[in-house]
């Protein structure tokens, strides 16, 4: 689409306000590791696996090269693979199925709520064969999946969790924080994530030391000295310097998650009234709002006219993993994803981001009034 220059450009995600509030911070950080040369696994990449766990509430965090070889390893660490089957929700991105594919298994795709967009507790059940092995849950957009039944799930079958919070930093569900539910919390550092680093970069946490211990050989090609390799293992490590820019940002991720949930109330205050579906937020979670995510019969129109106003928007995402071609064969409960296949026609992301202005989300909400106000009044006259 092309957008105009009459007025200042609103993107969906802003990371030139952030790193610049960092830079020096990170620099200074970086020409340390330059001036030692320490570029792997150097002591800024433990100092940040201990402050990431203690923030997840974790006994232990393990750094990864990024958030899909964070699943993957995590289903490794759990012996899953060859013959399994592991249920996740059909809407995510596509890297929780990818993960689910390396490791071998097989992933059965289950529909979600339409209230909050995570994988449907009440159906679980229902994908569950003598082959499944795990649950994966993810905490879509910044909102907590439902644990607690997704626990009393997996304990009644024998099943692990691994939980997806590759966009859930910091979201909490009855004051505990997602990650540290499961038997692995597996995270994404991607730079559009709520705490993400100036590349790639992933994490799993966990409260079992051995599990821990798996994970760091699995990522550093099964070896805890140099040439002892005592198992199969990869390279999949996250990178000193990619630690450094991490370090500087956990002094400001929850001040960034307070800002995220300012904006998200100031749309709803703007937006109330509208026919918009705007994201539900259970009572007892913390929502981080990793993405606004409006739901609305009007979206290409409503894309459209704000791209004419410089006005940037998003699809997460525009087809159910069962729609993608390494996965057309997977099992699907319900068949074909009813609810995540109509949602996917009608969700919109609105610019989110800590530094957006009250005067930045009046503008965005302003324009997508006017859409609306017009397909009213158009209602009126029919």
């Amino acid at each position: 689409m092309a957008f105009s220059t009459n007025q200042d450009l609103i993107p969906l995600v802003d990371l030139k306000s952030q790193s610049r509030a960092i830079k020096e911070d990170v620099l200074r950080r970086m020409g340390e590791v330059m001036d030692d040369a320490r570029y792997i696994l150097g002591k800024e990449v433990t100092e940040f696996e201990q402050q990431f766990a203690e923030y997840c509430g974790t006994g232990h965090c393990v750094g990864m090269a990024n958030g899909t070889e964070a699943i993957h390893m995590a289903l490794r660490a759990l012996e899953i693979g060859d013959g399994d089957e592991v249920i996740t929700a059909g809407n995510s991105f596509a890297a929780t199925a990818f993960a689910i594919a390396y490791s071998g298994a097989d992933a059965v795709f289950v529909d979600i709520d339409p209230d909050d967009f995570n994988i449907d507790t009440s159906i679980i059940e229902s994908a569950i064969t003598e082959k499944t092995k795990a649950i994966i849950p993810v905490h879509l957009f910044g909102q907590p999946a439902r644990m607690k039944e997704i626990l009393d799930i997996a304990r009644r079958h024998g099943l692990k969790v691994i939980e997806d919070a590759a966009q859930a930093h910091g979201a909490e569900l009855d004051g505990q924080r997602c990650g540290s539910f499961g038997d692995i919390g597996c995270f994404s550092f991607y730079p559009g994530k709520n705490l993400g680093a100036f590349g790639d970069g992933g994490a799993v946490v966990t409260n079992d030391p051995a599990l821990a211990e798996r994970m760091r050989l699995l990522r550093n090609y099964g070896q805890k000295q140099k040439n002892q390799h005592d198992m199969l293992g990869f390279n999949c490590r996250l990178d000193t310097l990619q630690a450094c820019v991490l370090l500087s940002k956990m002094q400001h991720i929850e001040k960034w998650t307070e800002q995220r949930r300012q904006v998200a109330q100031w749309y709803r205050e703007e937006l109330d009234g509208t026919d918009l579906l705007l994201p539900h937020a259970h009572d007892d979670s913390r929502h981080v709002y990793h993405l606004f995510v409006v739901r609305t019969s009007q979206r290409e129109q409503l894309m459209s006219s704000l791209a004419e106003q410089n006005i940037h928007t998003g699809i997460h995402y525009p087809n159910p993993l069962s729609k993608a071609a390494s996965f057309k064969k997977s099992p699907t409960i319900p068949i074909s994803l009813p609810v995540c296949s109509e949602l996917a026609n009608e969700i919109l992301s609105l610019p989110m981001y800590p530094e957006m202005t009250k005067q930045q989300v009046q503008r965005v909400s302003h324009a997508v009034c006017q859409v609306v106000r017009k397909q009213e009044l158009a209602n009126e006259i029919v």
